[in-house]
């Protein structure tokens, strides 16, 4: 794991190189106040302050340069704008010379993050280091690079090296690092209690036994809520295969239960006032003789029955018995993550979570919460119009709508048969993924509406 804590240090008046950032309309009036050996060199490196773009100047001693970079606002800094500056500086301390990074901060940091468990790296770089004023802000900077960068390496892995064992690992280290109590059921109990999760995961090899892990934490007093994360470690799509084209990315089918336990991670560093439940069902959905197969009839821990339309809709199947657990401990709050269709890609691509609320202020807080911290979602209608799509004609509820129609809204229709009435609730299909490399965000896992929450968690709970 990077160690972020030193990408982002106080400033202490130590050496270190100037950072200068240009909004392009500035450009005209900065270049034409600078020596002409400066505008000599920047126009060498094609700098015009667009944003993005960025320049070595030299100073006036041999190792005293400095730096200018373009951006769109430099009062109004995003997470993203110093990224770029971050992977191609060279080694060494910087500071900015406009006041501090702010919500930069991450993205620096970011940028600087490799998975490389699989590879060597031929040519290690050493650290950029950007120094900050803002003393107060790193350590919540740091703890939220490292839950971005924890969605990253587990969605990242394959699944050969994370199956619900090695799920459950991740979650006993984040659980130790934090004093919470982490209890796992598998096994006999597991069938019994929630047996959609077993029903689901029971044709995997032993070693990739299904199971449901929670963890909980702080004060029983606070206010209880509720974090869920669908935890397919692997989708072959079950006797209804995928082709492999669609099986491709499924080592990310646990994405949510990454988000689930970057956003626990975050919650206990924060030592928010709350009373922490988080749930993960963790299965490998994978074929042999006894998987279950379509137009069989599950029990599931609600006590509703449900019919398989689509062993490919394996996840909502999970994610029912834990919504089911989660609101018997009567939560004020339920949020869940799951990378559970493609339809909500087709409907909101890549970049946005389609987001699902019962409550229409608490969807309005979270966008707004995405907003302020540049991670957007999108919410698409719990419309209970289709409903009747999941009809089965011998079961409650079948697990897969007719017709191709609204399948993100299907899907969420079918959780919401498992989240009590009474209870505040968001749902984010989450993609989890980055098909194109972006400054400070690579190709691959990606942690996508896990900042946004958490900013609606610490805006609810008072400490922001």
């Amino acid at each position: 794991m990077t160690d972020f804590s030193a990408l982002l240090k106080a400033d202490n008046t130590q050496p270190a190189h100037a950072i200068h950032l240009l909004e392009a309309a500035e450009f005209d009036g900065w270049m034409a106040a600078q020596p002409e050996r400066v505008r000599a060199i920047a126009s060498a490196q094609k700098f015009r302050g667009k944003v993005l773009e960025q320049a070595i100047l030299p100073g006036e001693a041999a190792g005293d340069w400095s730096v200018v970079a373009g951006v769109a606002d430099k009062a109004m800094l995003g997470p993203w704008c110093l990224a770029r500056l971050a992977e191609t500086l060279p080694e060494g301390a910087y500071r900015l010379t406009q006041g501090g990074p702010g919500a930069a901060a991450l993205g620096w940091m970011l940028a600087q993050h490799r998975f490389d468990r699989y590879r060597k790296d031929d040519a290690p770089t050493g650290p950029r280091v950007l120094l900050s004023g803002e003393v107060a802000r790193i350590d919540p900077a740091v703890q939220l690079a490292q839950a971005v960068a924890l969605v990253r390496d587990l969605v990242n892995t394959p699944a050969a090296d994370l199956g619900p064992a090695e799920l459950e690992g991740a979650a006993q280290h984040v659980a130790d690092a934090h004093g919470a109590t982490l209890t796992v059921t598998r096994g006999d109990a597991l069938e019994q209690g929630y047996p959609m999760i077993h029903a689901v995961g029971k044709a995997a090899d032993k070693s990739f036994a299904p199971r449901l892990i929670e963890l909980t934490w702080g004060d029983p007093t606070t206010p209880r809520i509720a974090i869920v994360g669908k935890g397919i470690c692997f989708d072959s799509g079950g006797l209804d295969i995928k082709p492999s084209s669609g099986m491709r990315l499924m080592k990310k089918d646990m994405g949510g239960a990454a988000h689930a336990l970057a956003l626990a991670q975050l919650i206990m560093g924060a030592r928010l006032p709350v009373r922490l439940h988080l749930l993960i069902p963790a299965a490998e959905n994978a074929i042999a003789g006894n998987a279950f197969r379509p137009g069989d009839i599950l029990r599931s821990r609600k006590g509703l029955s449900v019919e398989i339309g689509n062993t490919d809709a394996e996840g909502r199947l999970v994610l029912g018995d834990a919504l089911t657990r989660a609101g018997e401990e009567k939560p004020e709050l339920i949020v869940d993550f799951a990378t559970l269709t493609g339809a909500a890609r087709v409907a909101v691509g890549p970049d946005l979570p389609a987001l699902f609320a019962n409550d229409d202020a608490l969807a309005a807080q979270v966008a707004a919460a995405g907003a302020q911290v540049d991670d957007p979602t999108w919410r698409l209608p719990l419309w209970d119009g289709y409903a009747d799509m999941l009809k089965s004609d011998i079961a409650d509820i079948n697990n897969a709508g007719e017709g191709g129609f609204a399948g993100a809204i299907t899907a969420a229709l079918f959780l919401k048969r498992f989240v009590p009435d009474d209870t505040p609730w968001l749902h984010l299909d989450t993609f989890a993924w980055r098909p194109a490399s972006k400054p400070g965000r690579p190709k691959g896992g990606e942690a996508l509406g896990l900042r946004a929450v958490f900013a609606l968690l610490q805006q609810r709970y008072g400490r922001n």
